[in-house]
């Protein structure tokens, strides 16, 4: 059986880093098999722990587990292209955030930023548990408040797969081959000194 690349023998960092942020990546390989209630307790524990403004913590994951009551709920947001290889996920997550703040209603500038620290938190939780996590843009916000009854003055933002690494031979043939772990852009190319002079 065929089993993921490990970024650890493909990834190169530049200067000094944790592995970890070397170990994380966004596989669609997943085994099919489930995720324990306490993983999953593990995940959203490190979201909890992420910084953001005033101590606001907006954000609000709702997740369910595969062949769960509320799985198809979940599994029926996903644009078909990641429907194909969702289907073997342990647990589906949908990303929201409150957009003002609750101390005085006023609205909450930081509140995406702040919902992706507590992503990325998750994330890097999800790779050192050895688990796959894999962030999708292919679903339907508006209807993910709909289905899962999310009040006014919360906005979703993504899902997010979970899951046991898989077999990239048992994904559909044209997911193959983007089974590796990606590179980065050069840190000229995302951090200078002083002023603005990236070429874009």
């Amino acid at each position: 059986m065929a089993t993921l690349p490990n970024p650890l023998e493909l990834r190169t960092p530049d200067h000094s880093i944790e592995e970890l942020f070397i170990k994380r990546w966004s596989p669609r390989a997943l085994s099919g098999d489930a995720i324990t209630a306490a993983a999953v307790n593990s995940l959203f524990e490190a979201a909890r722990w992420a910084p953001s403004s005033f101590n606001e913590q907006e954000w609000r994951f709702l997740y369910a587990h595969n062949e769960s009551e509320h799985w198809s709920t979940f599994f029926d947001l996903l644009v078909e292209a990641n429907q194909l290889w969702c289907k073997n996920a342990g647990v589906l997550i949908v990303v929201f955030s409150r957009t003002t703040f609750t101390r005085n209603g006023k609205p909450n500038s930081t509140h995406e930023f702040d919902t992706g620290l507590a992503t990325q938190n998750l994330m890097l939780q999800a790779a050192a548990m050895g688990l796959v996590s894999h962030a999708m843009a292919g679903f339907d916000r508006g209807q993910s408040k709909r289905s899962l009854n999310v009040p006014d003055g919360f906005e979703p933002h993504c899902m997010l797969a979970i899951g046991h690494p898989g077999d990239p031979a048992e994904l559909p043939e044209n997911y193959q081959g983007m089974e590796t772990p990606s590179g980065r852009k050069q840190l000229p190319e995302i951090a200078r000194e002083g002023t603005f002079s990236f070429d874009e």
